[in-house]
């Protein structure tokens, strides 16, 4: 229990030495390491006028660390910014910071992120304690080019922690059944809402498809809808849509994964094709009706710590 105060100690004491610095503590790091959980976004850090984010992204051997500048205003070819970032991974043996990197970047179109790697074996011995890891990013000499940018002086750094939690079987799977399904004019149909982890979500089924879809297949996506707790903060969602096969149990499954903002969705235009679905030996659809799924495996939280 020592060591987990610690490092939270930790945290709140650097946010509050350093007014451009974010931290994140990370609870589920083997999640990571073992890529069950593809990819790390954290929460949208402003600073200089604009937004950015700390990124985690791990392969067999090494966990890549970095940030990524992802604000609306940095689109097409023709802009930059310049600035100094410092990447810190802490060690919770000294509360200290045992590792940073330190550099000048510039971010441009093709240049969106900077990024170092760390070898897993490090990670684990001597930046991971109980499962949990703290990283920082410190933005500061923030120069934009050929961008229209108010900036705010921050007066305090920021910090967070987020969990990367399994998502308890009972609780993990909505299945949705839409009888007269022929009777469909719209171009999309969604179900009610329902709530998993922080948030409430809900499918959305387009029977004639849409994009590359269209005319061609069924699409399917989830939503990300209202915050149940916490903080408004991008949440991860482990998952697996399904059209249900009725008579044999084959279904019609896609894994998908994706850090979903305040309104956003995933899935896939070309879910299911419309002769696979029509085929009455596949059972997708049977006395008119269907069962439209989805399944959580992991989903995060996310608190603020100061």
């Amino acid at each position: 229990m020592g060591l987990t105060v610690s490092l939270e100690e930790t945290v709140r004491t650097e946010a509050k030495s350093n007014s451009n610095v974010h931290l994140v503590l990370v609870d589920g790091m083997s999640k990571l390491m073992t890529r069950q959980v593809e990819n790390f976004v954290s929460s949208d850090i402003y600073v200089g006028g604009l937004k950015w984010n700390i990124i985690l992204a791990a392969d067999e051997d090494s966990l890549f660390f970095g940030l990524m500048i992802r604000d609306s205003k940095c689109i097409g070819s023709n802009w930059k910014v310049n600035c100094t970032v410092k990447l810190t991974l802490y060690s919770d043996a000294s509360s200290l910071l045992h590792w940073n990197n330190q550099t000048r970047v510039c971010f441009e179109a093709n240049n969106t992120a900077v990024l170092v790697s760390i070898p897993l074996s490090d990670l684990e011995e001597s930046y991971t304690v109980n499962d949990k890891s703290v990283f920082s990013a410190e933005i500061t000499e923030v120069k934009p080019r050929f961008l229209d940018v108010t900036s705010i002086p921050r007066t305090m750094g920021t910090a967070e922690r987020i969990k990367l939690m399994e998502v308890e079987s009972n609780k993990s799977k909505f299945t949705w059944k839409i009888t007269r399904f022929s009777s469909f004019t719209g171009e999309n149909n969604s179900s009610y809402q329902f709530t998993v982890g922080p948030r409430r979500w809900y499918l959305r089924m387009c029977p004639k498809g849409t994009l590359e879809g269209k005319g061609n297949s069924l699409s399917l996506y989830l939503h990300a809808s209202d915050y149940v707790t916490g903080p408004k903060a991008n949440t991860l969602a482990v998952f697996k849509l399904r059209v249900l096969d009725q008579l044999k149990r084959n279904h019609h499954e896609l894994d998908q994964q994706f850090w979903f903002g305040s309104d956003d969705h995933k899935g896939e235009p070309k879910f299911l094709g419309l002769d696979k679905l029509h085929k009455a030996s596949n059972g997708f659809l049977v006395n008119d009706a269907i069962y439209i799924g989805v399944e959580f495996f992991y989903v995060s939280t996310t608190e603020d710590v100061i």
